[in-house]
Formats: structure tokens, C-alpha cells, sequence
């Protein structure tokens, strides 16, 4: 089954799973995006994305704003994106890549930017119906209760036993679809059933807009098939991989070099950095480096890894940083210092190999 689809057991309606017994009742978690100031003057975007939902429950007292600080370059495109502070808890992972998804109208290079996530809680039964149909499509992390299902899925009697059974699933031919640049793009289909087990009145339920998307995922319901007897309230998920973001231009190794460096032009591995790519980037296909120096012990280890630049956010360099402290280098008598390496993290080129990503030294 292709990456790109979203696919449950086989039937006609979209069922979830019966939430553990005893758990905590979860909220929706979601930011608010405030207003982009550069050099204390407001900027208006062009494309803002908005950072995915998620489900908490810690107390909300926890949670503060954050603020993020950044440039902006004279195409629009954001860049060296840098998180001002954090409270050490888990959420808001998707803040930094929905920011390095963003676009703003071309012009003079701007730096010293400001943006503020503001969070918001909301219990399941007033969270936002968009904001749970979302995280119950792209789940962030537990799969949505049985009370955010409830919000968008009890119309009609498609969920009631015996369910209807799928005979024939129809899927849009993704390829003819326009994908968002580092935004996944997702249609709910709402849809009946007649007595033949044929689907009518399909219709969007929810979406993110994308009307090319919207309208092969209703034809793909049309052209489906189950098993007999009328159905209403009936639902079914598609959603199309984000576009990559290519990174920003890099300069060469030679310009970070440091004067006083001391190292081998090729470096000889006896455990080759790891390849990881940061997930919350993975997933809006947003593309990176970093450039980082470091020095070797004559035993092979390395250490004092400095990140001289990351673009097109320092997540990459924290992520590089990992990487490169991961390997070991054949072992010298006199070790080496100041050396400078280029990790690349790179989407893969098949548009429709979305699980797959890679990132490389240079």
C-alpha cells in the first residue's frame, strides 16, 4: 500500500481504537501563532503554517509561550530559526519546522526576527473539530479518545454493528495531485451508503484546503464498493505527502576551516557517523545541513564538536551534533583538530518514498 494513503481494517468506516482503561483524560493542545516582528517592526507572512496539534496531559499551568527568533531571506523563506526558550517539556516539536515551512513576500533580506507561539488547551468535548480530525489523521503521539472521535464521527449509523465491509477501495492517483511545500495535506470524506452497498452524496467532511486533493478523494469514495445495505454518516481519510523544501545554499568546508586547524582532508572512519534524520522535519519533508567542526583524540574518539552553522534551522545542528560524536575515526599518533564536516539531511528523491530520508557527511 503506497505511503501516501492512510488505511484502516478493511471496511467502509473509519473506527478507532477503544481507549486504554484507567489513562487520564487527555486535551487538545494547539498554538497560537503571534505576530512577526523584524527590527521591532511588524512584518506580515504570506503563508503561515501553524504547527500540528497535539494531545496533553500535563497541567497547563506548565505550559508557557515560546518564542522563536529567525531571518528572513530575499526569496521569502525563513531561515536560521532558533528557539529563544524552553520549559523541557515534550510538546511543541512541530513548532520550528511549521515556521521553516512558512513563506513571506519576497524583498530586502530581514534579520532579527520575532515570532511567539502562545499555547491553548481545550478539553476534547470544545477542541477545535479541525484540530482533532487532524491529529486523528497525522497522531503526534496516542491515538485520539474515543471523545475526540465523537466530536466528528457519530453522525449517522456507518458505525454500527455489523459494519459494512469494504469490496473494493478506490484511491486517487496521487502523482496528479499538487503537493504543499513542507505541509501534508489531508481530505475526510464524508459519504452514504445505498442498499446495493454503493456510495452517494460524497461529500468533504474536512480538509486543508487542498481542492485538487478534495476532489480525487471524493471520486476515490465514488468509485469504491461495499457490501450491501444503506449506510449514512459514513467517513474515510486520504492525504497527500508535503512537497520538499530544499535547503538553503551552503558555503564550502574551506570558508569554516578554522586558520589553525590540523586535520586530513579525508577522514578515515572506523564507525561511520549514524544517519538520523530529525523526525518533526522528516514529516513536513523540510530539507537541511549543518556544518560542524570537531577535534579527534589519537584513540579515534572525537569530541569538542562545535556546530559553525545549520540551516535552515539550529535543529539541524543539534541533530549533527549527535551524528558526528556517533563515529570514530581510525586512531594516529598525533589526532587531529579543527576539523570541519558537512552533514546533509536529504528527502528521498522518489516524491513517493515519504518513510524513507537520509542524512550524509560530506
Amino acid at each position: 500500500m503506497s505511503a501516501l494513503l492512510l488505511s484502516t481494517a478493511a471496511s467502509a468506516v473509519w473506527v478507532p481504537p477503544a481507549p486504554p482503561g484507567g489513562a487520564p483524560s487527555p486535551q487538545m493542545l494547539s498554538w497560537s501563532v503571534g505576530e512577526v516582528r523584524c527590527d521591532g517592526a511588524a512584518i506580515q507572512g504570506e503563508a503561515m503554517q501553524h504547527p500540528a496539534a497535539e494531545l496533553a496531559t500535563m497541567d497547563p499551568q506548565r505550559l508557557r509561550a515560546t518564542t522563536y527568533r529567525f531571518a528572513i531571506d530575499a526569496t521569502g523563506r525563513t531561515r536560521s530559526i532558533v528557539r529563544d526558550n524552553s520549559d523541557g517539556h515534550p510538546f511543541g516539536q512541530d513548532i520550528g519546522p511549521s515556521l521553516a515551512a512558512s513563506r513571506f513576500p519576497a524583498g530586502p533580506k530581514r534579520e532579527n526576527c520575532e515570532i511567539i507561539y502562545t499555547p491553548k488547551i481545550a478539553p476534547l468535548p470544545s477542541a477545535p473539530i479541525a484540530d482533532l480530525v487532524a491529529y486523528s489523521i497525522h497522531p503526534t503521539g496516542p491515538k485520539l479518545p474515543q471523545a475526540g472521535w465523537d466530536r466528528f464521527g457519530v453522525v449517522g449509523d456507518c458505525r454500527d454493528t455489523p459494519r459494512p465491509g469494504t469490496l473494493m477501495r478506490g484511491y486517487p492517483d496521487f502523482s496528479k495531485v499538487t503537493p504543499t511545500p513542507g505541509s501534508r495535506d489531508w481530505s475526510l470524506v464524508g459519504y452514504d451508503t445505498d442498499d446495493t452497498g454503493r456510495p452517494i452524496n460524497a461529500r468533504v467532511a474536512h480538509s486543508t484546503g487542498n481542492a485538487e486533493l478534495d476532489a480525487a478523494a471524493v471520486e476515490a469514495v465514488q468509485a469504491s464498493r461495499f457490501t450491501r445495505g444503506a449506510r449514512t454518516g459514513c467517513l474515510y481519510p486520504y492525504w497527500r505527502a508535503a512537497a520538499k523544501l530544499a535547503p538553503p545554499k551552503r558555503p564550502a568546508e574551506e570558508q569554516m576551516r578554522p586558520a589553525d586547524a590540523v586535520c586530513p582532508t579525508k577522514i578515515e572512519w572506523t564507525t561511520r557517523p549514524s544517519t538520523y534524520y530529525p523526525p518533526a522535519y522528516r514529516k513536513r519533508a523540510i530539507e537541511g545541513w549543518a556544518i560542524v567542526s570537531f577535534d579527534v583524540a589519537p584513540w579515534g574518539e572525537i569530541g569538542n564538536v562545535k556546530v559553525l552553522d545549520a540551516q535552515p534551522s539550529a535543529d539541524f545542528g543539534q541533530q549533527a551534533t549527535f551524528i558526528v560524536r556517533s563515529a570514530r575515526v581510525v586512531p594516529s599518533p598525533q589526532g587531529a583538530s579543527g576539523c570541519v564536516k558537512t552533514v546533509n539531511f536529504m528527502m528521498p528523491t522518489d516524491d513517493f518514498a515519504v518513510d524513507e530520508e537520509g542524512a550524509t557527511t560530506d
